[in-house]
């Protein structure tokens, strides 16, 4: 199986701190690969370098078109931690706007995803009045509406509520159906482990642990995901001596 996303030596400094240090990786063509770290651990710099929204080093082949252009990232959707909406416009002419950048002939998909995220009622509202959960609705329909072959999305369920969780779980569902590939953040354990095919394990920049769910528990001698991640990241030592002094 093919990477839709192939990520060598990739480095991403902020001044001298290196935020990712020579991660290799790759997203596989029809897999949702989840990025697991502490804060600060590189993974919404490695999603913006494949964005082309920071400098780096290393080597980035999206889709084997190479790395990120206009060209390319046509083919590509993002939901990022903080979402990009221009909040002066409303969701109806944000989406128009996308739209005609993205050349979206039929809008009949678009109003199927507001529909389903239930963001009907608010379509004119100005964007900078709408809650934060339904802000994040604007930006995952904006990710979706050209239907992406690589979706990048950096903790997408952020301030959704469970129902709009569930849908956007089974819009991810039906992207993987349809061919597609996923590059997923969160800091939930129960998410990664139920939604990812395969997981990386990122500290300090540096990919610490791969493989699927199950491998990661195995590898780490550990009962949940969670533990793992700990173990990992050589956490849970540290966490026992912090409570000691409470």
């Amino acid at each position: 199986m093919g990477c839709a996303l192939r990520i060598e030596k990739l480095t991403v400094k902020y001044g001298s701190k290196a935020a990712v240090d020579g991660l290799n990786t790759c997203v596989r063509s029809g897999e949702t690969y989840c990025l697991l770290g502490p804060n600060g651990a590189g993974k919404t710099s490695t999603i913006k370098a494949v964005l082309g929204l920071v400098r780096y080093d290393g080597v980035i082949d999206i889709l084997s078109m190479g790395p990120p252009r206009p060209e390319v990232m046509n083919n590509v959707g993002a939901v990022l931690e903080t979402p990009l909406v221009l909040e002066t416009l409303s969701p109806r002419d944000f989406l128009e706007f996308v739209g005609s950048v993205r050349g979206v002939g039929d809008s009949r998909y678009v109003e199927a995803l507001v529909r389903a995220l239930g963001l009907e009622e608010f379509i004119d509202r100005p964007i900078m009045s709408l809650s934060a959960g339904n802000r994040q609705k604007v930006a995952i329909v904006a990710a979706l509406m050209h239907r992406p072959r690589l979706l990048l999305m950096d903790e997408p369920f952020n301030y959704l509520d469970a129902k709009s969780v569930r849908v956007v779980k089974e819009l991810m569902q039906r992207h993987l159906e349809s061919g597609g590939s996923i590059l997923f953040t969160t800091h939930i354990m129960e998410v990664a482990e139920r939604v990812c095919t395969r997981i990386g394990i990122v500290s300090s920049g540096r990919l610490m642990m791969e493989g699927t769910p199950r491998e990661i528990m195995s590898a780490a001698n550990a009962g949940n995901l969670e533990d793992a991640f700990l173990r990992a990241i050589r956490a849970e030592e540290e966490i026992r001596e912090l409570m000691e002094g409470l």
